[in-house]
């Protein structure tokens, strides 16, 4: 692929950015991280997403100012392998493992990537739902094997972490094109529930704890496989305003009702990844019926047309008055750009 360079400026959409410059090869510079800010540049928790970059790459070239408000990046080879990396309690695992999911079937080797930090946090996925919405959808485009698997080795809540996930991903020469119009019917809810304790004290050979934290991810199935997902977590003490389990519980329900009501055959966290899978198939017509496209999707959309040229018919689809389906939905098509993975090992 061509290597000339994008500019942007600031840090929104920063992920996106530096995925699809790491998948295109085109090196990519951002300015002005928050340059206005009365603490300007780089968070830590972008740092060590560069850090996680550059472990799964090999020649990637990155440099950052003195103030950290400007950071070039020039895309490597990527390269997987077995990878440890530990996640700034800042963000928890599934803000990294988001961007994962998108690389890792285009790596030279099988991924085993091994991420420490927070699990379960109520600001990005948790590792719960990404296991349970975007994995199947990954294995609609071809993505699957006895190596695909997301694992929770032990849970780590904020603010101080200590959770570890294991991710192995096995590597693809080529996407599959889909047509996913037709989310079907509900046939099961299915829901993990976590609650994480400290032991206050013993007395009288009884344990009486406390509950640090809880949370609840709810996932709704189709009769044709597509999935809807909502979930909810507690603040960690001391931040925002404390919620009883019996609301968290009631709250992530109507969530979930509301995912349900939006409809498509891709629910919102997994938009991006749907349309980047599409981008990235074999030169053939792919089509994914969504609900209404979140901001970020539509965000993702104009990042995917300047790394990759590719631009979407978009088909907005009202339900007629006696089908009880919902919202309005959007009919997503496009051609694959028929991307190769030239990272693969020939065996």
């Amino acid at each position: 692929m061509a290597s000339h360079g994008l500019d942007y400026d600031g840090c929104n959409f920063f992920r996106q950015r530096l995925v699809l410059s790491t998948l295109s090869g085109k090196r990519v510079k951002i300015k002005n991280i928050r340059s206005r800010d009365d603490n300007p540049g780089l968070r830590d928790f972008e740092a060590s997403f560069i850090r996680l970059l550059d472990k799964v790459t090999n020649g990637s070239r990155i440099e950052i100012n003195q103030t950290g408000t400007v950071l070039f990046y020039q895309p490597g080879l990527l390269n997987g392998g077995s990878v440890e990396h530990d996640c700034n309690p800042q963000r928890s695992i599934g803000y990294y493992l988001e961007a994962l999911l998108m690389l890792a079937p285009f790596m030279k080797n099988s991924l085993k990537a091994t991420l420490k930090g927070v699990t379960n946090d109520p600001v990005d996925p948790t590792v719960d739902l990404l296991k349970s919405t975007a994995l199947p959808l990954m294995k609609k485009f071809g993505i699957d094997g006895e190596g695909f698997d997301l694992k929770v080795v032990k849970r780590g809540m904020a603010p101080g972490g200590g959770g570890e996930v294991l991710f192995t991903c096995p590597v693809r020469r080529t996407i599959r094109p889909v047509q996913l119009t037709d989310p079907g019917k509900i046939k099961r809810i299915r829901g993990v529930a976590i609650s994480v304790y400290i032991c206050m004290c013993m007395s009288f050979n009884r344990i009486h704890r406390k509950i640090l934290s809880f949370g609840l991810t709810l996932v709704a199935e189709t009769l044709s496989g597509s999935f809807f997902s909502a979930e909810m977590s507690s603040t960690p003490q001391g931040q925002g305003d404390p919620i009883l389990p019996e609301d968290l519980g009631r709250n992530c329900a109507k969530l979930l009702l509301e995912e349900i009501h939006r409809g498509g055959c891709v629910d919102s966290p997994n938009q991006s990844l749907a349309l980047l899978l599409m981008t990235l198939g074999q030169q053939d017509v792919s089509k994914v019926l969504l609900g209404p496209l979140s901001p970020y999707t539509i965000e993702f959309l104009r990042h995917i047309r300047d790394f990759f040229q590719i631009m979407f018919k978009i088909e907005v689809q009202k339900p007629l008055e006696d089908e009880r389906k919902g919202g309005d939905k959007v009919l997503m098509t496009c051609v694959g750009v028929g991307y190769s993975n030239i990272n693969k090992t020939l065996k």
